[in-house]
């Protein structure tokens, strides 16, 4: 039983499809000759559809384009030359910033839930995931349910086990899908303007959201990366040092297909004195951490109780040091001199020195400029691990995170109880936490693997203002899943009550308060509808 489900195609679609794609049977493959602009779009369509990137392709793209001049396409033509330009640059010049300068679009299909965020660590990279309030995760690949199967887990003792259990999981998943879609569709009737297509997809978004915890984390996902050569060769280099097999195994998939597109730029990641050796450092330093925390912090003691949302660091001085540094790009004085002037001023005069920094706010996406990154805030978080997958999208901080087990608990959504699968939900939480605690010793690495989403994860977020004005905002609209939407509003009110920070808090004026929608979604498919309509003339 191969790990992973090799796709078909006819001859003509794989004649097609050779042109622009580097493999046509893995998983991991990057896009070439193609336009940017239709590399980004396929991603954006990729993350809100269950087909694969290059099925994807053959069905909704393929039709638009002009493929006639592609025919004798040859994605090595040129290849040897650019090749050798860059190895003079990095090998005799040293000069690493020309690996910033090369792209490449990579989709990452057939990847569990915790190889994504491995997958997603790095800053400086673009990522979009496969979401799983708009598509059902009950359709089968290759004719089994869409989890990772590690082929070590699987030839031990417990690999049937895990095979029944992790079936049972989905079979719940896919039953409760259909009765939460049932029970919706009697409380929440379709209001006389909206179509039956946006209130299918408003119902099955809501109907997604409630059960979604039922997933498994090895819940097979699609990533889509776009990123430079340096920031490749970095993920590349971590990956193949990190102890889950997964990550090791899909790294060498990556460095294949990504050594047919820049390949000079990846030629240092698997040299036993350059990328090796960095990977056999951080492998090392994470180990004597273990170590060590396991001496400090004996796994055996209970887990002490937490609020979903603890904010454990901030500066008194704050707002003080904001109106000093609004004020610093704007003068001609040095940062000590406009700091101390800052503090002779009484509150009023700091106060409208700060209304005008924040000025006039349309959206959201008018943000006031970098002073507002000299306050920051460090926020201890326990919540789903569903909602973490919402939250660790955003990498413009240092955001780091525990590993999954079923130590803190799970979620129950309220609309599950409302109803009446409660039972159902939780007996699926007990065979998910029962089989996590049977990988726990045999295989460590894997058992999160187990972990259904509903399970809290402890993660940290440590952020400026400016990116918490952006995150606040944007995870408390009222279309956003209820899991993080009570994240964002915890961290909005410490930051203006625990802290202090009244008039930064008040600078985040489309942190959106208000009480759940009852169709979270149903305002984004209005508008998307009318969208539709513009574009076709209706």
């Amino acid at each position: 039983m191969t790990t992973y489900a090799a796709e078909e195609f006819s001859p003509d679609e794989a004649d097609v499809l050779r042109r622009y794609f580097t493999n046509l049977d893995q998983p991991v493959f990057a896009l070439v000759n193609l336009p940017e602009v239709v590399k980004g779009a396929l991603f954006a369509r990729y993350s809100r559809s269950d087909k694969s990137l290059r099925r994807l392709f053959l069905e909704e793209f393929v039709g638009e384009l002009d493929v006639s001049g592609d025919e004798t396409i040859d994605a090595t033509v040129g290849l040897r030359r650019a090749e050798e330009l860059y190895d003079k640059v990095f090998f005799e010049y040293g000069d690493d910033s020309v690996a910033q300068l090369g792209g490449v679009h990579l989709a990452c299909e057939q990847a569990s839930n915790i190889l994504t965020k491995i997958l997603e660590w790095g800053r400086l990279m673009a990522y979009l995931e496969q979401s799983t309030r708009y598509i059902a995760y009950d359709s089968r690949l290759g004719g089994r349910y869409r989890y990772f199967r590690d082929p070590d887990l699987l030839a031990s003792s417990i690999g049937a086990r895990y095979i029944s259990d992790m079936d049972r999981l989905f079979e719940v998943y896919t039953d409760l899908v259909r009765d939460m879609n049932e029970h919706f569709r009697r409380s929440l009737p379709k209001a006389a303007g909206d179509s039956d297509f946006i209130y299918r997809q408003a119902i099955a978004a809501k109907a997604f959201d409630a059960v979604r915890g039922v997933l498994p984390a090895a819940s097979l996902s699609n990533v889509g990366i776009y990123g430079t050569g340096q920031a490749y060769e970095s993920l590349l280099i971590r990956m193949r040092a990190h102890p889950l097999p997964e990550a090791r195994t899909y790294a060498e998939m990556m460095l294949v297909e990504l050594r047919k597109v820049v390949p000079s730029f990846l030629k240092r990641v698997d040299l036993p004195d350059r990328g090796e050796e960095v990977g056999r450092y951080a492998a090392d330093v994470r180990e004597r951490i273990e170590d060590l925390a396991e001496e400090y912090f004996p796994p055996e003691e209970a887990v002490a109780g937490a609020p979903v949302v603890d904010l454990t660091d901030w500066d008194p001085d704050a707002e003080v040091k904001l109106v000093a540094a609004a004020l610093y790009p704007v003068t001609n004085r040095s940062d000590r001199e406009v700091d101390a002037r800052v503090r002779a001023m009484s509150i009023d005069e700091r106060m409208t020195i700060l209304r005008a920094f924040v000025g006039d706010r349309g959206n959201r996406r008018h943000r006031p400029g970098r002073a507002l990154e000299r306050p920051s805030y460090r926020f201890d978080i326990l919540s789903d691990y569903g909602a973490f997958r919402d939250m660790q999208r955003h990498r413009m901080m240092t955001l780091d995170w525990q590993r999954l087990s079923t130590d803190h608990g799970y979620v129950r959504p309220p609309e599950v109880d409302e109803a009446g699968v409660g039972g159902r939900f939780d007996a699926a939480m007990e065979r998910s936490r029962d089989l996590h605690e049977a990988l726990r010793g045999p295989f460590p690495e894997q058992a999160p693997y187990a972990v259904s989403l509903a399970y809290r994860v402890r993660y940290l977020m440590h952020m400026n203002a400016r990116e918490a004005m952006h995150v606040l905002e944007l995870r408390s609209t009222p279309q956003g899943h209820p899991s993080y939407r009570e994240v964002a509003h915890q961290m909005h009110h410490l930051i203006s009550d625990v802290a202090g920070h009244h008039a930064i808090a008040e600078m985040m004026t489309f942190v959106d308060h208000s009480g759940e929608a009852d169709l979270e979604r149903l305002e984004g498919e209005r508008r998307a509808e009318k969208k539709r309509s513009a574009r076709d003339g209706g």
